[in-house]
């Protein structure tokens, strides 16, 4: 266990944070052997996978950071038509569908090119063009950071929504994922209708395109609207899709008629964020200014992109908090519509 910790490395915003403790979870031995530990037992901790999805907001954290690295990718079950995969935690969920799509096994590709890991997949129920982890998702295993014990979690008892899962409430900081199995399957209908990837296709000669194709295709759409994080901090998608219901989406249509919309359960309408954002702005009176695209000294909103909040350098997280605040705020007196982050704000 080391001290003193820069986390700048370790989340995709960049920001400057130093954790108090931190620690590298190899394997599930090792994890065992930290929840024995004193300081464990002392101190609040932070789960931290790939850092794509969280956001610190202040300079320290005053605890400990567990950074999970265990590796593996593994056949449990195989016959003519499906085949279980059991991937480790601390496996990189792009490589991890980039090789399922190169055995030809359907179920995760409209997943491809999302940073992170694989152990934290499942907390986020993560989502991209008409897919979410919850429609592959078969089982997963997760160690008591109590007892030590390890427990199995099935899809039912998980509990997923959009972008929730029982680990971000009831059992949140009660669990850690150490593995996770997926059931997917040797041939099946690819989905193309959601999002732009129809009309990538279209453009690109691939009417009738491959795994592998799709695959690439949606790598080659994010990479178009999303930034490299090497280049410029962001935690991808910073808000939530909001769920309203069809009453309110029609009050809104008749005065935006063409607001983008997609149908939910129980008659309940899916807005995207992203056009909430862009079509609200930062400054009132008759000159319209959108979000998408300004930027003030240290942060700003992705000029491709409105949903997503980026670092420029020279920042701190609270910086962020108080331009998504800002941007929630004008949105409701535009929309009437609240949008929730879905970034882990720490």
């Amino acid at each position: 266990m080391k001290t003193n910790v820069n986390l700048q490395p370790f989340n995709s915003f960049g920001f400057n944070a130093t954790a108090k403790y931190f620690v590298e979870i190899n394997t599930i031995d090792d994890l065992r052997q930290l929840i024995k530990t004193p300081e464990f037992k002392a101190e609040r901790h932070l789960i931290l996978s790939g850092g794509n999805n969280v956001l610190f907001t202040n300079d320290c954290f005053d605890g400990i950071v567990i950074l999970i690295n265990n590796k593996g990718i593994e056949i449990v079950h195989e016959d003519e038509g499906d085949v279980i995969v059991r991937a480790q935690a601390g496996e990189d969920w792009p490589e991890f569908v980039r090789f399922c799509v190169g055995q030809g096994w359907h179920g995760v590709e409209n997943l491809a090119h999302i940073p992170g890991k694989v152990g934290a997949a499942p907390v986020q129920n993560i989502g991209a063009y008409g897919m979410e982890l919850k429609d592959s998702f078969f089982q997963c295993h997760a160690l008591n950071l109590t007892t030590g014990e390890t427990r199995i979690f099935t899809n039912e008892v998980c509990r997923f929504g959009y972008r929730e899962s029982v680990f971000k409430h009831e059992l949140k900081g009660q669990y850690l994922i150490t593995s996770v199995d997926f059931l997917l399957h040797k041939q099946s209908e690819l989905k193309l209708e959601y999002g732009n990837i129809k009309a990538y296709l279209e453009q690109n000669g691939m009417t009738q395109p491959t795994l592998q194709q799709l695959h690439d295709a949606i790598c080659a759409i994010r990479d178009a609207k999303l930034p490299d994080v090497k280049q410029i901090g962001s935690a991808g998608s910073f808000f939530k899709n909001p769920v309203i219901s069809a009453e309110q989406f029609n009050a809104i249509q008749q005065q935006y008629p063409d607001i983008p919309h997609y149908p939910d359960a129980e008659g309940m309408v899916k807005v995207p964020a992203g056009w909430l954002i862009e079509h609200s702005g930062p400054s009132a009176g008759s000159g319209f200014i959108s979000w998408k695209g300004w930027r003030d000294e240290h942060v700003g909103v992705y000029e491709k992109q409105a949903l997503v909040l980026v670092h420029y350098g020279g920042g701190k997280g609270q910086d962020i908090v108080n331009l998504s605040q800002r941007i929630q705020k004008s949105v409701a007196e535009k929309f009437g519509i609240k949008i929730s982050p879905e970034v882990n704000c720490v």
